[in-house]
């Protein structure tokens, strides 16, 4: 290897969510290897027919686990005919995959000012983002009220279900001090009480207040906007509407977004 801003590590496990479109892949945690809860890594492979070449692709994922926890763990979809996710999705135990030393993103807590209500909304694998500050206690003793919100289009790609239930049952209560509301919101199939709707509709219409008995108010709300570019650009724009404005230099703001896609 020469160059050392990467390394090789090994992959320990995968787990299929939706098979053929979205899986999780644990990877060995680099030594010194630092990040933010919201930051992106890039993943590296080799070329199919020289697996112990250097790296010849690379494709960014967000990490899923906390700064402070090992191994390293990332949430994809696979693209069909891509070049790199259907490989990664392939990839067993033991096989090996390379890591970026150096850390990508701003969709990080700091970007706001500590108390009222963090609105986290994300569709698809936008997700993993959230995951990862939701394991960060960090994030718990930062804000009175955490309010999750994941679009998909189908019931069986609201992943991770069992961790977030068990921040839903432990949510009040030391190390996770915050409130916390989790709102999934499948555009294809139904939930109980859940409207079959975008999420930028309804916060158009005003419904995902109703649904998380809770105002989007930019006085005490801080909003982050994470997954499908066009979701992002929409829903930045009616939140404009609402009050709700990017930081800038100097200035914490209370809106923070990353196009995930």
């Amino acid at each position: 290897m020469t160059d050392s801003k990467y390394v090789k590590e090994t992959v320990l496990g995968t787990r299929e969510w939706v098979p053929g479109k979205l899986f999780s892949i644990t990877v060995s945690r680099p030594e010194h290897f630092e990040f933010k809860a919201g930051q992106f890594a890039r993943l590296g492979l080799a070329a199919p027919d020289q697996p112990n070449a250097e790296p010849s692709v690379w494709r960014a994922y967000s990490l899923v686990n906390a700064p402070q926890q090992s191994p390293l763990e990332f949430y994809a979809i696979v693209v069909p005919d891509g070049e790199f996710s259907p490989r990664l999705a392939q990839l067993k135990a033991g096989d090996a995959v390379y890591i970026d030393r150096t850390l990508f993103g701003f969709l990080t807590i700091d970007r706001f000012e500590p108390g009222g209500t963090l609105w986290l909304i994300a569709t698809g694998t936008g997700l993993s983002a959230y995951l990862s500050m939701l394991h960060d206690p960090t994030t718990w003793s930062a804000f009175d009220h955490i309010i999750l919100v994941h679009g998909v289009r189908t019931c069986a790609e609201l992943a991770y279900a069992d961790q977030i239930a068990h921040w839903q049952g432990c949510a009040g209560t030391a190390p996770f001090n915050a409130q916390f509301t989790y709102l999934p919101i499948p555009t294809q199939e139904s939930l109980p009480d859940t409207p079959r709707a975008r999420i930028t509709t309804l916060i158009e219409n005003g419904q995902l207040e109703t649904l998380a008995n809770a105002p989007l108010d930019p006085a005490t709300h801080k909003i982050m906007l994470c997954g499908n570019p066009a979701m992002v650009t929409d829903a930045r724009n009616l939140l404009k509407t609402k009050g709700f404005v990017a930081g800038r230099r100097g200035v914490p703001g209370n809106l923070a977004v990353e196009n995930y896609w």
